[in-house]
């Protein structure tokens, strides 16, 4: 049901005739982009081909994985296996990623595999975003001094609009040309260290030139704010330097061909196609790319849910129980996570409600819908669509969120009553 697909069984492979697609990814640190990209015939053109037409993307939110995984089994201690020598099973071996960062990899393994039993994919696309974490704490850093790291390249200009929200930081101007901006400025001693960078509009940072931010920022509160975000760490930017070639290597996995792109050239494609700045957009203009049609198009957006966690005792802060959960993971046939439509005949909430449901041994469950939390739903009323896989789904444009088909019934029957 999510991703909605249609399959045709009674088609024969060796009489099909099918588009190549290529799978186009936007790795980042808290979100992926991704865009199955095909192209339209189109005699009139020379190269017989249209303009690519992107028509599957979606963004997966890679924050919500279980965070009991990582400490499952903390508590057991190191096993021995004794062959030809004493050697320790626990030892981590090359390319080693911590599990809160080889989660981010593993996202876009499992969607990568679901995508391609889906769709004909003959090609992928990688952006390869690289950052220099030395030269960004250390501008100074030459020489001798590069080899005790392995980053040689960077794109610190993308990492300041990354952080700071594409934002003019002063007037909180957007859409329009941005500059990087010398927080402390380079005449009173202002480093060109990223924590000393800012985004601004070309007016505010004329109308600043080499002032203290203290004298030109008369509002206290964003002036506070300003400082605060100056602090903000380099994580993200590390996530991304630790996963891009783990990433990379997974992709070739799958045997087919892999290319790769740099960020300064998918924002290139962005500028010149027009299109506005979203992380599934991006994944389309990743790589070689001449026009793209029919963008404006609903964007599935998936987000690690977890598939729930291991103790069923809810705890206060200070340790002592305050609530117990069920022993079993489901009730009535329904299991927490599960996508489900609600058909309330009468009553307060009578209406098509669709969503996650959340399921209680009393077999009254709640409903997680777009447009709210629906309590006390019977679970006679339920139908199943699709079972719970750890990811929760929603749809949305570039400039608003929309509610998935069937969805609209539920809401308009609550304002009518209104």
């Amino acid at each position: 049901m999510i991703p909605f697909t249609i399959r045709l069984v009674d088609r024969l492979v060796q009489d099909s005739a099918l588009q190549p697609v290529r799978l186009k990814l936007d790795p980042g640190s808290k979100t992926t982009g991704g865009c199955s990209r095909s192209r339209r015939r189109n005699a009139a053109r020379p190269n017989g081909h249209g303009p690519d037409r992107a028509w599957t993307s979606w963004a997966t939110d890679q924050r919500g994985s279980d965070p009991t995984r990582r400490h499952a089994n903390a508590g057991v201690a190191a096993i021995f296996a004794i062959e030809s020598s004493v050697s320790n099973n626990r030892r981590r071996v090359p390319g080693w990623l911590p599990p809160s960062t080889q989660h981010r990899v593993d996202t876009t393994e499992s969607w990568t595999k679901r995508l391609i039993k889906l769709v004909p994919i003959t090609a992928i696309d990688q952006e390869l975003v690289k950052f220099d974490m030395q030269l960004m704490q250390d501008p100074v850093i030459e020489g001798v001094g590069y080899q005790q790291g392995s980053m040689f390249e960077y794109e610190v200009r993308e990492y300041c609009l990354e952080k700071w929200n594409r934002t003019c930081m002063y007037c909180d101007a957007t859409n329009t040309p941005l500059e990087v901006e010398h927080i402390v400025p380079r005449s009173k001693g202002g480093s060109n260290r990223p924590s000393n960078l800012g985004i601004s509009c070309i007016t505010c940072n004329r109308a600043k030139a080499d002032l203290p931010v203290e004298v030109f920022v008369k509002d206290a509160k964003r002036l506070v704010r300003i400082k605060a975000h100056m602090k903000v760490s380099l994580r993200d930017a590390a996530a991304v330097n630790a996963t891009r070639f783990a990433q990379l290597n997974m992709l070739k996995t799958f045997g087919l061909p892999v290319s790769t792109a740099s960020g300064g050239k998918t924002k290139f494609n962005r500028k010149v196609l027009g299109v506005p700045k979203t992380h599934s957009l991006d994944a389309a203009c990743v790589g070689d790319i001449v026009s793209i049609a029919n963008w404006r198009q609903p964007v599935l957006t998936i987000r690690c849910t977890g598939r729930g966690a291991y103790k069923r005792t809810r705890l206060t802060k200070h340790g002592f129980p305050r609530g117990y959960l069920m022993r079993q993971k489901s009730a009535f046939g329904f299991s927490t996570g599960d996508m489900v439509v609600a058909t309330i005949p009468i009553g307060k909430k009578a209406g098509i409600h669709c969503g996650r449901v959340a399921i209680r041994a009393s077999g009254s469950f709640n409903v997680t819908t777009p447009a709210g939390v629906i309590q006390g739903l019977a679970h006679r009323h339920m139908r199943l669509i699709q079972r719970a896989d750890g990811y929760g789904y929603s749809i949305s444009t570039p400039h608003k969120t929309t509610l998935l088909p069937g969805l609209n019934a539920g809401v308009s029957a609550r304002k009518e009553r209104r």
